[in-house]
């Protein structure tokens, strides 16, 4: 998709579907119009009729004029937008790589001292020209597209002057996703990637000395992931040196390649050994926490989510949200009860009865060595699904490829979508899965019981049909590039929470209790993750309060609760996505409803929902009404 096609696409567009009375001629009036005032009629009746036969065109006129200037602010934003982003790829070209621009991709950004000034000055600059643009004057895309573009610059300049994660996440800082999009996305011939890559490649050792130099009183657990992340780095070195030297390079590249290569493994291991040592410096000194506290959550929270509530507000609504799936959970289980554990008393505790109950049903789940066979088996029979169910035109042509995590992403979650950019919707999307080869017998068994027959499912509803893939290709189809490369995380997730919902409400799995209680329980997790989010740095709730709460009040996995609690010492406001965007889609879904009535269509609803790219749920709110 090439960035002037889309702009002359969405000038087209605007133009389209302009007010018919903007092409209307005035009528003119004639002095046989003023007819005397019927017999019996008052004279101030026709008067009045003659008044608004004149003041009918000047309206349409006034209109017109409107509808053109608004047309030419459009225009003139679009412009600007383009520029933008023609001048942010130049200044950032990992974000480029990532939706789909490879056009400075040969540029390894050093993360030092210079690049942040260049970075901040690159904001104050675009600040400053989008704050002359009286938004008033633009059309609803418009906008909502320079809300977004403000919000970018905002959510930048906060991230590097107040929240500052370059001085104490050791993790930021890794080469390999570049690498591997360049060396595995056919944008150009190999060689011309293996080209750029050789290019690239030269900055690394300086790359991890500017690292070095950044940080400063790190977290621990930042600390050893990085650690744990540098074997992965290395196997991808190891990867891209290794098809340099099969490629038709010319000899001189290969031995530059294996001169580049050998450097940067250098650099990482170097990287990965010092941060060995300063990890030991830190068990013996205090550290600083991975909790960031209110103010920052706070702040965090309105710049990545973009919701209407505040994080306190959204965490309320979870509590309460919470409360209702555990009402549902403790009716479902006495009706299964007779089923399947007739001879057991069933316990007072809901808690306890629930559990019991989950933990039965659990043992129905896929043999290990079959668990991402498993996952490829059931993506057809989704999109089966919804295709029969008429919930959304999905694209066939659009490939999903299901393949095992990469090394160097291990760690952090055990499912993900990567999907392609906006520039190049045509290249594959991955569905990674986390293989359970290295996992422990216990550990594979805790895995398997979490993801069961039921909740294995649910969870290809949520990443890949008719969740996360889905979403995003319709994102890449958007009309605004701007909605489509600034996606919202509460959205995306959201819109993946919903999903589920969704196939469960059209009949997926027969309706049957033992699939609306795991759905319960699934659910039950995007509610579970805002709480302990928001919990864990804000409240400060410890470690053994967290496992509580994940594994007896949400009847998680001890394996799975570990995974949890890693996460959320990873990662600070991101886990409160899921419920966030699905209760705001929910909202609007039946406000819609309502206001449409028997008019009301659950496809053309999510159809035209997507069709907004991937922005927050309220400026779609603003967009459908």
């Amino acid at each position: 998709m090439i960035k002037t096609k889309l702009a002359l696409a969405a000038i087209m567009l605007s133009m389209a579907f302009a007010p018919a009375e903007a092409a209307k001629k005035p009528q003119k009036t004639t002095k046989s119009s003023k007819s005397a005032p019927a017999k019996g009629k008052s004279g101030k009746g026709g008067k009045a009729r003659s008044a608004a036969a004149v003041a009918a065109p000047v309206a349409a006129a006034a209109a017109a004029a409107a509808v053109s200037s608004e047309r030419r602010q459009d225009r003139a934003f679009d412009q600007l937008s383009s520029q933008f982003l023609t001048a942010l790829w130049k200044m950032d070209p990992e974000s480029a790589i990532t939706v789909g621009k490879y056009d400075t991709a040969a540029t390894l950004t050093v993360p030092d001292l210079a690049t942040r000034q260049l970075q901040l000055a690159f904001i104050e600059n675009w600040q400053q020209r989008f704050a002359k643009i009286d938004a008033r004057q633009l059309s609803p895309r418009q906008r909502t597209d320079l809300g977004l573009l403000v919000n970018k610059l905002n959510s930048d300049r906060w991230y590097l002057t107040t929240f500052r994660e370059f001085e104490w996440n050791p993790a930021l800082y890794n080469i390999a996703s570049p690498i591997d999009y360049i060396l595995h996305t056919e944008y150009a011939a190999k060689s011309q990637r293996l080209r750029t890559l050789l290019k690239r490649i030269a900055n690394v050792p300086a790359y991890y000395e500017a690292a070095r130099n950044n940080i400063s009183n790190p977290t621990r657990e930042h600390t050893q992931l990085a650690v744990a992340q540098a074997p992965g780095v290395i196997a991808l070195l190891t990867e891209l040196d290794k098809e340099a030297q099969a490629s038709n390079l010319a000899a001189n590249e290969k031995g530059l390649f294996a001169q580049r290569i050998a450097a940067a493994r250098t650099a990482v291991e170097a990287y990965a050994a010092w941060l060995g040592e300063l990890d030991k410096t830190l068990a013996t000194t205090a550290a600083r926490s991975f909790r960031i506290g209110k103010d920052l959550y706070e702040q965090k929270f309105a710049f990545d989510i973009q919701s209407a509530s505040t994080a306190e507000q959204t965490y309320q609504k979870a509590l309460a949200t919470r409360e209702e799936l555990l009402s549902n959970m403790d009716r479902i289980s006495d009706e299964l009860w007779p089923k399947y554990l007739a001879g057991t008393p069933k316990p007072a505790d809901r808690y306890a009865k629930i559990g019991l109950m989950i933990d039965k049903l659990s043992s129905n789940h896929v043999p290990r060595e079959r668990f991402v066979d498993e996952v490829k088996a059931q993506i057809p029979q989704l999109q089966d699904w919804v295709n029969k169910h008429d919930l959304l035109t999905l694209d066939s042509n659009k490939p999903l490829v299901v393949r095992e995590t990469p090394a160097y992403q291990r760690g952090v979650a055990g499912a993900s979508i990567e999907a392609p950019g906006p520039y190049r919707p045509q290249d594959r999307t991955y569905y990674n899965i986390t293989p359970l080869d290295d996992a422990t017998p216990e550990q594979a068994e805790s895995s398997l019981r979490e993801y069961n027959h039921w909740i294995l499912q649910i969870l290809n509803m949520h990443e890949a049909i008719p969740g996360h893939y889905a979403q995003l290709v319709y994102a890449n189809k958007s009309p605004s590039l701007v909605k489509s490369i600034f996606g919202n995380g509460a959205m995306i997730e959201g819109w993946a929470v919903y999903s589920e919902r969704m196939m469960l409400e059209s009949g997926y799995g027969e309706n049957a209790p033992e699939m609306w209680l795991m759905y319960s329980k699934w659910n039950l997790r995007s509610v579970t993750n805002t709480i302990l989010d928001y919990s864990v740095h804000v409240l400060g709730m410890t470690r053994e309060q967290a496992l509580d709460l994940l594994t007896r009040q949400a009847f998680q996995t001890q394996q799975e609760a570990n995974e949890k609690w890693r996460r959320v010492q990873l990662s600070s406001v991101q886990l409160t996505s899921y419920f966030s965007g699905y209760s705001e889609i929910m909202e609007l879904r039946e406000q819609r409803r309502q206001v449409l009535g028997s008019k009301f269509s659950l496809k053309a609803f999510h159809e035209e929902f997507l069709s907004y790219g991937s922005a927050p749920v309220k400026v779609i709110r603003e967009l459908m009404q």
